[in-house]
């Protein structure tokens, strides 16, 4: 496990989680897709300024010409949006556009084609490898009190988010259970999943009884993960994963 003792002061999660160097090799592409996943997966909320371009450039390793190309794309595609003045800066638009576009070959944002079944299967099997595998683990680890205390704040947001929130607020949720283990590579894998997921949920109408159905799940997958309870913690999680695949099987399988 490793602490964060300056978590408290940066909410549930950092956006430096996401906010990593990428291959050098397509520099462009790469921070849009970082930009994009700290957006869409919520760790910059909508309203939000992102971090000075300078301070940005340097978490991601790219020049800041190749960052103000990538921050033009996604204005133009509208998820960001600048402001002059004392105050100023680039802002999450609020709320962010549904959908999540792709990077093409000459670094537009496009919108995603259909996606077949198969790739439909790829993603759930994904999932179900590495958020078990994350609940687990997680429940092994020797979490800090204030690593308890985020893991508890960020299910009573979920529990309290708005429907059209909600989907924010569960990705938090995941992605730092996914943090509490430990491992650098972990989260961006999860990260790229529940983008893949969350594509695929926003194509399919969010239900009042299923989000009741998830946040009685996710407080069993948090108390098994809290009493560490690797066993009762992976079974939890198993279970809801079940859910959300039974819905997108019905919806678009």
């Amino acid at each position: 496990m490793v602490d964060s003792p300056d978590a408290a002061q940066h909410g549930l999660l950092s956006a430096e989680l996401l906010l990593r160097p990428g291959k050098t090799a397509n520099a462009f592409e790469e921070t849009v897709q970082r930009l994009l996943q700290t957006i869409r997966l919520g760790l910059i909320a909508p309203g939000e300024k992102l971090p000075a371009e300078r301070e940005l450039a340097a978490m991601l390793s790219v020049s800041r010409d190749t960052l103000r190309e990538a921050i033009a794309a996604l204005t133009e595609a509208g998820y960001v949006l600048s402001r002059r003045g004392r105050y100023g800066g680039t802002f999450v638009v609020d709320p962010v556009p549904r959908g999540t576009p792709t990077v093409g070959a000459n670094g537009e944002l496009r919108e995603r084609r259909e996606v077949p079944v198969a790739e439909i299967e790829d993603t759930i099997v994904l999932r179900s490898i590495l958020e078990c595998g994350a609940a687990r683990q997680a429940a092994m680890c020797e979490l800090s009190g204030v690593d308890r205390e985020r893991l508890w704040q960020a299910l009573e947001d979920c529990r309290d988010a708005a429907p059209s929130d909600y989907r924010r607020h569960d990705s938090r949720l995941h992605l730092l259970i996914a943090e509490l283990v430990g491992s650098p590579s972990l989260v961006p894998l999860v990260a790229d999943v529940r983008m893949r997921v969350n594509e695929l949920l926003d194509d399919i109408p969010l239900l009042a009884p299923n989000i009741a159905h998830s946040n009685e799940q996710h407080e069993a997958i948090v108390r098994a993960i809290l009493r560490g309870n690797p066993d009762a913690a992976a079974e939890a999680m198993s279970e809801h994963i079940a859910g959300s695949e039974a819905l997108l099987r019905g919806f678009l399988g």
